[in-house]
């Protein structure tokens, strides 16, 4: 089991390359496509009636600078793909509102790669909401890249955050190709005791077994503690050395407001290491 067709967001933040050269390594590491889309900023109907010039003149200049600054940004991709031996990719350039842009395209993609929302970075494009948006609205896992630190291992020591939960049943699944490439695997569990129902007599044993059948060996790591559970799930990834956290997205979306669930809330906010979410 590979992904086969992998989406990464262009933007022309301070982490496009280093989310750009992860995107190439899982490309080449599953045998893979990779598609970089760019997206203005700028919703497709604002294109679609009459002369943008003529109904908005100070709008259209404004659409214009973001068209500008996204073929920016993809020539600094472009950069990124050099040198990349046998890399199968393509670029994508979107007239679109980033949300519904890159959502549209993400379900014609196996994996999408987006950066975590830097609050000290806002973008002229990216709406602050958008890491929930995909992760809520795709249908497809997503992989999100911090902006806090520099990522120089990736994908060989991993987490799986696992409370029984729908959520983190389609998280770990659609996390089994990059699983399958780690040399440990480590199924955390916080609290177990406070869900005895889910987790049964001994818990985690069924998901490992699970996993085993899939040749993905886990470690299990059971933590009790009075700690937030975001904040315990962190702490534990760093006590472990782990390069990527798989964990289920929790929340639902209302009319274009994202509302998301406590723990994931905090991991977006603090994550300081790659992780990938499915909801």
């Amino acid at each position: 089991m590979n992904y086969k067709t992998i989406l990464v967001h262009i933007d022309d933040d301070k982490e496009l390359d280093q989310r750009a050269n992860i995107a190439a390594q899982i490309t080449q590491s599953h045998h893979a496509h990779l598609i970089g889309l760019a997206v203005t900023g700028v919703s497709r109907y604002f294109f679609s009636g009459d002369d943008p010039s003529i109904v908005a003149p100070y709008y259209a200049q404004y659409a214009d600078a973001l068209q500008t600054r996204a073929q920016l940004a993809i020539a600094r991709f472009e950069k990124n793909m050099v040198g990349q031996t046998e890399l199968s990719y393509e670029i994508q350039f979107a007239q679109d509102e980033i949300c519904g842009g890159m959502g549209l395209r993400a379900r014609y993609a196996d994996l999408i790669i987006i950066g975590q929302t830097n609050p000290n970075l806002a973008s002229l494009a990216t709406a602050s909401d958008f890491p929930e948006s995909i992760i809520l609205q795709s249908g497809r896992p997503v992989l999100l890249i911090p902006h806090s630190r520099s990522v120089t291992r990736f994908g060989k020591n991993a987490v799986v955050a696992w409370d029984g939960s729908r959520e983190a049943a389609r998280a770990a699944l659609d996390a089994l190709p990059l699983l399958k490439k780690c040399t440990t695997v480590h199924l955390l569990i916080i609290n177990p005791n406070e869900q005895a129902e889910t987790h049964g007599e001994e818990p985690g044993a069924d998901f490992a077994l699970f996993l085993a059948r899939h040749d993905i060996k886990v470690e299990i790591e059971i933590r009790n503690t009075p700690t937030i559970i975001g904040n315990a799930i962190l702490q534990a990834c760093q006590e472990l050395s782990a390069d990527l956290l798989v964990m289920g997205a929790y929340g639902h979306s209302r009319f274009r407001e994202m509302l998301m669930g406590g723990v994931s809330k905090t991991i977006l906010t603090k994550m300081n290491l790659p992780v990938l979410m499915a909801h």
